[in-house]
């Protein structure tokens, strides 16, 4: 996400030509944007992309339980 932010910033300074990005080859300007490509290319295959989407589901089903748990009074409470 942050190699589309950084592609999108500096095309834009390119395109308005702001000075130090104005100077810069095309090639420079537009390699964020192949960066983030590679970055979502890799996180799909090495299964990163799932992993995350898996601890997010795990930790609202969580969430839930003990909210759920919290209403019935079923909260476990240290022993003394």
């Amino acid at each position: 996400m942050y190699f589309l932010l950084i592609g999108v910033l500096g095309l834009a300074l390119k395109y308005l030509e702001i000075d130090p990005v104005a100077g810069l080859s095309w090639w420079l300007v537009l390699s964020p944007f192949a960066l983030a490509v590679a970055w979502w290319a890799w996180a799909d295959a090495s299964g990163y992309t799932k992993r995350r989407e898996i601890e997010k589901m795990d930790g609202r089903k969580q969430k839930r339980l003990d909210k759920q748990h919290d209403a019935l009074g079923m909260l476990k409470k240290p022993r003394k």
